[in-house]
């Protein structure tokens, strides 16, 4: 989960992890996505986001693969992910092979499956962590969701956040705010925390990804 260095929630320690953005004060949010236990993440957002994502774990030492219908909107960052070391590759719906992953090579991988994703052959495990990306509530979400150890929600409609509200528990002001993100703007829960984080693209980002977006 996002990490701090307030309590024993980590969310926002910046000592190991992938820095997702700011919260409110500024402080940077961390999610720790390379784990020795299995860790899965659901974002119901952008693929800007998913991408900023996956860049910055792969500069952590994440190999990263990536399951997708829409190759084509990958390829460039594949190419340009880890200065020129292999470590992004993609790989058709359904057709990611074993990853091997190991404390000294994690694996993130990243589900780019559109709105109802098939049950994936590559599952979390150990040093292999999975985020799947929705671009909009979806009938699999709430599955999703309950079994995620983390959620991220980008703008939605109102009916959409009133929904994922009462999956997640969130308060009314909260859901609210569903409808009314900014572009880059995520709210990231756990059982036990709700932070609204910024993400922020450094300028090498911009230009591999241009300027942050809700809408593909």
């Amino acid at each position: 989960m996002p990490d701090s260095a307030a309590g024993p929630a980590p969310y926002y320690a910046c000592d190991a992890g992938t820095v997702i953005g700011v919260d409110a004060e500024g402080r940077p949010a961390v999610i720790g996505i390379n784990r020795p236990t299995p860790y899965e993440v659901t974002l119901i957002g952008g693929i800007w986001t998913a991408q900023v994502l996956a860049l910055r774990a792969a500069a952590t030492g994440a190999r990263i693969a990536v399951e997708t219908g829409r190759a084509q909107a990958w390829t460039s960052l594949a190419q340009a992910a880890g200065g020129g070391q292999p470590c992004m590759s993609l790989h058709d719906v359904g057709r990611v092979p074993p990853q091997g992953a190991s404390a000294g090579s994690p694996v993130v991988v990243v589900r780019d499956c559109g709105m109802r994703p098939p049950r994936g052959r590559v599952v979390s495990g150990p040093w292999q962590s999975v985020v799947t990306l929705l671009p909009y509530l979806s009938p699999v979400a709430p599955r999703l969701m309950k079994k995620s150890a983390l959620v991220g929600v980008q703008r939605v409609s109102p009916d959409e956040g009133a929904q994922i509200g009462r999956i997640l528990n969130l308060s009314p002001a909260e859901t609210q705010a569903l409808s009314t993100l900014a572009d880059g703007v995520t709210l990231w829960c756990t059982d036990r925390d709700r932070q609204f984080v910024m993400t922020q693209a450094t300028d090498a980002e911009s230009g591999l990804l241009g300027a942050a977006r809700r809408m593909d």
